[in-house]
């Protein structure tokens, strides 16, 4: 199998490129290799590459970044997803595709399913639904992937920034009014591979595609996730961890209260689901030399998820 990888030095991209080494043929590309901005570009690279698989895990990610550059948030999270489906349906193979919890307003008490209308708050959500909508319509087989809350044990993400912050400060600050599943990046690329296994030994105009939620099982606040990890990560005392509301925080963009995704229609169709975060995080923890975080100081400090 020749795929073709996109994002490859973010978290998912990171990790599915660790995992897929020796087992396929993985044309790795990041930022330096595909300039995603640019349409002309992506056709020419995807069709010199003819790939039999797209694993789009690329996007402009910075949620409070993307409020003050919308051209390059939709270019690269709205135009190049639909360019890679529609080379991907000119090639005859299969596109996978990382959405996310952000296309909804939170609004709902219950997991949000694939049948909930989408209703972004920000322009990272409304730049997903708009790279979904347009997946949709390209005609190609494609299989997106709406993921939450991504962390790893290398990057910036939330888990290395509340473990930073604990080196300098006895107290942090924390949201615990939002509330998802931490899903590591080693899960979701795990889950992907597997999929691509079933997809090489499946008949391909068989294999499901369509939206599907994937994240860890289990839920939590921001609050709740970070006392889990410094928990964890110290095993004397570790810096106290005080809930505050999101409105208390300086975050730029709006984001959604309740972040929580139904993963049942990826179980039914699959027949496999994602560790609970507290496994995953876990995990992740294990790749980290914790022993070198410690409390220097008594300051306070706010720690926002992205």
């Amino acid at each position: 199998m020749r795929i073709l990888l996109t994002g490859s030095n973010g978290q998912v991209g990171t990790e599915f490129r660790k995992l897929g080494q020796g087992s396929a043929e993985i044309i790795s590309t990041g930022s330096r290799e595909l300039d995603l901005t640019r349409e002309d570009e992506i056709r020419r690279f995807v069709r010199d590459a003819k790939p039999n698989v797209i694993v789009n895990t690329a996007a402009f990610s910075d949620v409070d970044a993307a409020e003050r550059n919308w051209d390059a948030c939709f270019a690269i999270n709205a135009m190049a997803p639909v360019v890679l489906a529609e080379e991907a349906h000119r090639l005859g193979g299969l596109l996978i595709h990382f959405s996310t919890d952000q296309v909804f307003d939170g609004n709902k008490l219950e997991p949000y399913t694939e049948r909930d209308a989408t209703s972004p708050l920000n322009v990272f959500g409304a730049s997903k639904v708009a790279g979904e909508e347009g997946i949709a319509s390209s005609f190609a087989r494609a299989l997106i992937l709406r993921v939450s809350w991504i962390y790893s044990a290398q990057g910036e993400n939330f888990l290395r920034s509340i473990l930073r912050l604990a080196k300098h400060s006895s107290e942090l600050q924390v949201a615990n009014d939002q509330v998802g599943a931490p899903t590591s990046a080693r899960s979701i690329a795990r889950a992907t591979e597997r999929l691509l296994r079933m997809y090489a030994n499946s008949r391909k105009t068989q294999f499901p595609t369509g939206i599907y939620h994937l994240t860890a099982a289990g839920a939590t606040s921001w609050h709740g996730f970070a006392s889990a990890v410094l928990s964890a990560a110290f095993q004397r005392r570790e810096p106290l961890v005080i809930p505050i509301s999101t409105t208390e925080h300086s975050a730029f963009a709006r984001r959604p209260k309740n972040s929580l995704l139904s993963c049942q229609k990826f179980l039914t169709t699959f027949g496999f689901q994602l560790a609970s975060w507290q496994q995953q995080l876990e995990e992740v923890l294990a790749e980290i030399p914790v022993e070198t975080v410690r409390v220097v100081s008594a300051s306070s400090i706010a720690t926002t998820p992205d």
